[in-house]
């Protein structure tokens, strides 16, 4: 663990937020209150400092504003096609399990991989490995596995990786 000498205020960010809402929360500023909120901007990001982990950058800020598109586009795609296959009948749908290895490695990038694997309709992440080298995902309908590993990682881990270069 890197040594992280004492602040203050850790987090000032979180302090001003902390300080603010007390305030507008009790929808005063008598002396009590302004002592309260004082000490919980100090005492509670101090004490959740030690929590706290390094998050990757944005690297390519554009990428990632083309990202959330792409996957609106494809949230809206995958619905008319959902809908195509439930309505339909049932013997025409083939579910399925398939584990999708993990080139991405920061922990943000996977949660962001296997939300928006959820977000999708007609898939979800059902698991990640504890080594963080699997995602298993369930498709509604699944016909080729192979092809759905690789649409998944070009189309979703492939920029996650360029967004946050990891």
């Amino acid at each position: 663990m890197r040594y992280k000498p004492f602040r203050l205020l850790p987090m000032p960010f979180h302090s001003l937020l902390l300080f603010s809402i007390w305030l507008l929360l009790n929808n005063s500023v008598s002396a009590g209150h302004l002592l309260l909120a004082f000490i919980f901007a100090i005492i509670i990001p101090w004490g959740v400092a030690s929590m706290t982990t390094e998050r990757p950058r944005i690297q390519k800020p554009m990428l990632a504003v083309s990202y959330v598109f792409l996957v609106l586009k494809d949230i809206v795609s995958a619905n008319f096609t959902v809908a195509l296959l439930v309505l339909g009948p049932l013997k025409n749908l083939s579910p399925g399990f398939v584990a999708i290895p993990l080139d991405i490695e920061s922990e943000l990038g996977i949660t962001l991989l296997a939300s928006t694997v959820s977000l999708t309709p007609g898939t979800v992440s059902a698991e990640i490995s504890e080594d963080q080298k699997w995602l298993y995902v369930h498709a509604l309908h699944l016909e080729d596995a192979e092809e759905l590993i690789q649409e998944v990682k070009s189309r979703y881990e492939k920029p996650l990786k360029e967004i946050f270069g990891c």
